[in-house]
């Protein structure tokens, strides 16, 4: 599974984060329908980044296997330079991600999309339905950000450090007007802090 995961890195994006660092994710009350209504903590174990560009795609998860049977958070992060020279340390804005929007409902242009995406993905433990949830409000501040090189050998610019606190929602249960009955709703909170460390490259044939 490693190695599968070292290759999806690698054929996805420029270069994959090793794992290490520490933070937690926790609700007090999750709502997933038809798989967990109740308090949770993520208890992860696996951080990576991928950077692509101006963007990076943050992933906090339980264990090291593949996203699609693994629980985690996934955050992906817009104009990543800006950020890092402008707004570390403030309150920025998290909401749905550009494109998803309730079945049926035609997608709006948004001319101020939110800088960060949240999702929390519960593919382990709802694995026989659908098992994400994305964020529709709330902040998030980073104290630290990767500056997105790759071979960057600057420790204080390899190092990401986070907390936020959002409301999560099934996209399915946004009305048109894009609120949520608030009975649908979870509050999600959160700490992360990790180094990017590029992974060794992965060897796709034997």
């Amino acid at each position: 599974m490693k190695r599968l995961l070292t290759l999806a890195c690698m054929l996805g994006l420029a270069a994959c984060s090793t794992a290490e660092g520490e933070g937690w994710v926790k609700s007090d009350k999750l709502l997933v329908e038809d798989c967990w209504n109740g308090p949770f903590d993520l208890g992860p174990t696996f951080f990576g980044a991928n950077p692509y560009q101006d963007t990076q795609t943050i992933r906090i998860q339980r264990g090291d296997n593949l996203e699609e049977v693994s629980d985690g958070l996934i955050a992906v992060v817009k104009e990543v330079q800006q950020i890092r020279n402008d707004a570390l340390g403030q309150e920025l804005r998290v909401g749905m991600p550009p494109g998803v929007s309730p079945p049926g409902v035609p997608v709006k242009l948004d001319t101020q999309p939110a800088p960060v995406n949240l999702s929390l993905y519960l593919h382990d433990t709802c694995h026989r339905q659908n098992g994400t949830l994305y964020s529709v409000d709330g902040t998030i501040r980073f104290a630290s950000l990767f500056s997105g090189d790759p071979n960057e050998d600057n420790a204080d610019d390899r190092l990401t450090e986070a907390s936020f606190s959002a409301t999560f929602a099934d996209p399915r249960d946004v009305l048109a007007s894009g609120e949520v009955d608030p009975d649908k709703t979870s509050l999600v909170t959160g700490w992360f802090r990790f180094y990017f460390q590029r992974g060794q490259p992965a060897q796709p044939f034997p």
